[in-house]
């Protein structure tokens, strides 16, 4: 099993209440296979955005991104591996991406909430954290 540990650079005062709050679950809710994503409303195309990602081998995989509309800043042309298909929404989902992040890096939105979702909760990551929060994810 993995800890996982949260990081918040402007919002102290959250980042003491996920450790309060969340420390005793952290390690069962990020073990092998767990998939989490986060999801936000682009700033540029104005339309939904879920990134997410699955916990192999004690590292965080990029699996897919799910989003509506294409537009300046989501990805337009796929790369080697990656492949294109829709979900039942109509929805694009691109997957085959490979990539392992140390640290999943996002700064919470000023107009659109972060919504984290992991084993079937949401967590307003706006509510949890403020506005221009800067965040991460990673494994312990």
């Amino acid at each position: 099993m993995h800890r996982a540990s949260f990081h918040f650079r402007s919002a102290s005062a959250a980042f003491g209440a996920v450790q309060h709050r969340d420390r005793q679950n952290l390690p069962q809710l990020f073990r092998e296979g767990t998939e989490f994503a986060v999801t936000f409303v682009h700033s540029v195309n104005q339309s939904p955005v879920t990134d997410v990602f699955v916990v192999k081998n004690g590292k965080i995989y990029a699996d897919r991104t799910i989003y509506a509309a294409f537009g300046a800043g989501v990805e337009s042309t796929l790369a080697p591996g990656e492949t294109l298909t829709y979900d039942s929404d109509g929805n694009m989902v691109v997957s085959g991406f490979g990539t392992v992040f140390p640290q999943v890096k996002y700064i919470v939105g000023t107009v659109y909430d972060h919504v984290l979702a992991v084993h079937g909760e949401t967590i307003s990551l706006t509510a949890l954290c403020g506005r221009n929060a800067h965040i991460g994810f990673r494994l312990a």
